[in-house]
């Protein structure tokens, strides 16, 4: 078993297979899930986990080059997001969801507060 990171197999395994330039969402419980990518759901109750431990955790496994959320998103979440990506990217919410079915993977956390969804651009480690 392993010891630090993230210890669900079915995400570390996705993240494994990521490469440059392929698409991860990170998205509430709330947000329609697109036919096609991957879907690791984490969601075990509302706010379990939340959209901030998430996004954490996915953070400390990958190189991110950018970043797309809603232009509706608000509170501790835009705080979060705007902490984390010095360019985030807003467009309107209906776009995010045209932009995530080209994802290659979605990770589904228990967030339940509106907008809490990123769309994230896997960079290179080199």
């Amino acid at each position: 078993m392993k010891k630090a990171g993230i210890l669900n197999r079915h995400l570390a395994g996705a993240l494994a297979e990521l490469g440059h330039g392929d698409g991860v969402l990170v998205c509430d419980a709330g947000m329609p899930i697109p036919a096609g990518p991957r879907v690791v759901d984490l969601a075990f109750r509302a706010g379990v986990p939340s959209f901030a431990e998430v996004l954490d955790g996915l953070l400390a496994e990958l190189v991110v080059e950018g970043a797309t959320a809603a232009q509706e998103l608000r509170g501790p979440n835009r705080t979060l997001l705007d902490g984390h990506f010095r360019d985030l990217e807003l467009v309107p919410h209906e776009r995010l969801k045209e932009l995530s079915a080209g994802a290659r993977l979605v990770v589904r956390t228990g967030e339940a507060r509106p907008y809490a969804n990123v769309l994230l651009r896997c960079g290179v480690f080199f």
